[in-house]
């Protein structure tokens, strides 16, 4: 029996002599993410660098600065920049104003909250140019807001909300529009986060007597805030990409950034700078999202990067 066992282990090693080398194999989790790697290389990797280049690209083929020295100069980007930046900065907060009351009321389970809930999530469904077109047909002159408005006598003729001259009523009604079509992406975000919250927390602060509004500060809103992060970071960087919705209902009375894109390579037919357009408005989401990330971290790792 020693015999057979001693045949099967094979020769011992030589004294002094080195083991052989054990084939180096790639592990199994990053096997896996290679595909996914590919993918977005070529999907976003190779149009990011050939933006990039052609922003900077003059048309032989050299480097230079003239394309952005024209974006600069056409006072329509600037007032897009204008815009944008007040759109979002209106937006935001009041989708997550609505956004947090319409997931408190559904963590509170009221009756037909179900119901609430696929309703409220409707817009998400429904295409940017689709809800431009909408509310298109609520601010028209003939629109359904002036039939109900001259209906009970509040106003004669209607009000004219797309006025060109009128750019206050312009932003409103995009503000309007941008906030209904929007909020139900924070809504599923938060109402997400709000699943995973232990429910020993809140009943813990009631047995100490905290109140709603107390509650809500010191115990909800800290522990939602990895799920508000993830939904300010993509909510602002779609914020930075409307378009389409303004489009529909203002035209170019009302130019944001990604319009100035669009202007700029469809109907400018001048690619480079609608690269250096692009890039800013890259430029600015990434900014944001830093912010954000730096602003709501949590305390621990806060500490750890001590």
């Amino acid at each position: 029996m020693s015999t057979d066992v001693g045949q099967a282990s094979g020769p011992a090693p030589a004294a002094g002599a080195r083991p052989p080398r054990a084939r180096r194999q790639l592990p199994v989790p990053y096997l896996l993410l290679v595909p996914s790697a590919v993918f977005m290389a070529l999907l976003f990797g190779w149009p990011l660098l050939s933006g990039i280049m052609e922003a900077f690209q003059n048309p032989r083929g050299g480097f230079t600065l003239a394309n952005w020295e024209r974006m600069a100069g056409e006072p329509r980007f600037w007032e897009a920049v204008r815009n944008t930046l007040l759109l979002t900065a209106v937006v935001i907060p009041i989708q997550f104003v609505f956004a947090l009351a319409m997931a408190l009321l559904l963590h509170a389970k009221p009756k037909f909250a179900g119901f609430y809930f696929y309703v409220w999530a409707v817009p998400l469904a429904i295409s940017d140019l689709a809800a431009g077109l909408v509310w298109l047909s609520v601010f028209t002159d003939l629109g359904y807001l002036n039939s109900v408005l001259v209906n009970l006598g509040l106003a004669e003729h209607g009000v004219s909300w797309l006025n060109y001259q009128n750019p206050t009523s312009l932003f409103l009604t995009v503000v309007v529009a941008e906030v209904w079509r929007a909020t139900s992406l924070v809504l599923i975000i938060v109402v997400a986060g709000m699943q995973v919250i232990p429910k020993d927390y809140d009943e813990a602060a009631q047995v100490l007597g905290a109140t709603f509004w107390q509650r809500l500060w010191h115990v909800t809103l800290p522990l939602l805030r990895p799920s508000l992060q993830v939904a300010l970071i993509l909510r602002t960087i779609l914020a930075f990409e409307a378009f389409a919705v303004a489009q529909a209902l203002t035209g170019r009375n009302f130019p944001l950034l990604v319009g100035e894109t669009y202007e700029w390579s469809v109907n400018l037919q001048n690619r480079a700078v609608a690269s250096a357009v692009a890039l800013v408005v890259l430029g600015m989401s990434m900014v944001v999202a830093v912010i954000y990330l730096r602003a709501l971290r949590q305390p621990d790792s806060v500490g750890g990067a001590r």
